[in-house]
């Protein structure tokens, strides 16, 4: 009899964390596993990677108002005599206005969201949040599970969450699940007393599928020296940095473009400085992309400017393609890139970036040199998905 899994996260817009999703799901074993994904938010541009023997979940009534402007939310639970339900609405509206870090914020607001989560009465044999906060939060709280396992996909100390707050949740999983051995230090130092749950699983990673979906198609001309990031909008993947380092770059090299694949919350501030510095084509937002592969493979260089992050599955995906890479010195990037052997690491500072760039560009043998050390890389990862299979089965 197939054991019965769910999977829980926000949505499936473009994320490492999404996509991570995405090739786990599409590595699994249906046969011995029945497998529903709940999502918090329908649609996003992974929903179509999603396979076809996976049973998506839907949420209730209540949440779809929950969700929609507060106005509209009100009167909708006031209208069917939801009083309670309107009141929640209220004040989770209040505590995402007066709380200022936003992490903090969907801590403190869950128990209002929680009031309109009704998931249908299925118990599962394991469940799993799949990110850290509220799909962890929705795990223990609305589920009902034999077993639960929580993900955690970026440095925790970085988040500033109230760790009081999350370890209420984490002494309610059976394991926790986290994608790099620095991200398992900083939330063990983080959390110690639930060491003994904690464990190491990659990103599961298909070269010969990347390869495959990045000769699709060249989305570039031939004329261009084209810069590659991808990474959703927001100010932890120091977009800034690279507007301001690619306003130096083009001064000797005119001919470049920099190209950003993702979409978020700050993409007006972005916009607003790629105006300010004059790089009106230049440094292009593309917005979200199914398929990110072609524009890795066709990029002269790969350029990561985190301020901080996790096991990055984006590096991993440019290592694949053997793209000559230059990434920022946040904390796990050292688990990926030896610089000088396989990429640059420099400091997370517009000159550092824009001048390994150019020294980049300049120096053909150096990026022959991190192809040909690439190439030879062992990178695949697709075995990982065998340590989520020994939780499971325990």
């Amino acid at each position: 009899m197939k054991k019965q899994l769910l999977f829980i996260i926000p949505s499936l817009d473009s994320g490492g964390a999404e996509k991570s999703l995405v090739n786990l799901l599409n590595s699994f074993d249906y046969d011995s596993y029945a497998v529903d994904l709940l999502l918090l938010r329908e649609g996003g541009v992974f929903l179509h990677s999603i396979p076809s023997e996976v049973n998506k979940v839907k949420l209730s009534e209540n949440y779809n108002h929950f969700t929609k402007s507060l106005i509209a939310s009100c009167l909708y639970f006031l209208s069917h005599g939801k009083v309670a339900l309107a009141w929640h609405r209220l004040l989770f509206t209040l505590v995402n206005r007066f709380q200022k870090n936003t992490n903090k914020a969907e801590q403190y607001s869950w128990k209002h969201v929680s009031k309109a989560i009704q998931l249908p009465p299925k118990k599962y044999d394991t469940a799993i949040g799949y990110l850290e906060k509220t799909s962890i939060y929705v795990c223990v709280d609305c589920v009902s599970a034999t077993q639960k396992i929580g993900f955690i996909r970026t440095d925790y100390e970085q988040l500033n969450l109230d760790q009081s707050f999350d370890e209420t949740y984490f002494s309610k999983l059976d394991a926790i699940m986290v994608n790099g051995s620095n991200s398992l230090e900083t939330l063990k130092k983080c959390h110690p007393k639930f060491a003994s749950k904690m464990s190491v699983m990659m990103n599961v990673v298909s070269p010969q599928l990347i390869h495959k979906r990045a000769a699709e198609t060249n989305p570039f001309k031939t004329n261009t020296v084209n810069i590659v990031s991808v990474g959703r909008l927001d100010h932890v993947k120091g977009y800034d940095l690279a507007i301001r380092a690619c306003a130096k770059i083009v001064q000797s090299n005119p001919n470049i473009k920099w190209f950003v694949i993702g979409e978020g919350s700050e993409r007006a501030a972005l916009e607003q400085q790629i105006k300010e510095e004059k790089l009106e084509g230049k440094f292009v937002l593309l917005g979200e992309k199914e398929n990110p592969y072609p524009y890795i493979s066709n990029a002269t260089i790969y350029a990561q400017t985190s301020r901080f992050e996790g096991r990055s599955s984006t590096i991993n995906e440019a290592k694949i393609l053997a793209k000559p890479i230059v990434v920022t010195n946040f904390d796990s990037v050292f688990e990926q890139i030896q610089s000088g052997v396989n990429g640059l690491i420099v400091e997370k500072d517009a000159d550092a970036i824009a001048d390994a760039i150019v020294k980049l560009l300049n120096d053909t043998a150096l990026q022959t040199q991190f192809i040909t050390q690439l190439q030879s890389e062992s990178l695949g990862t697709e075995t990982e998905i065998q340590k989520l299979y020994q939780i499971i089965q325990q």
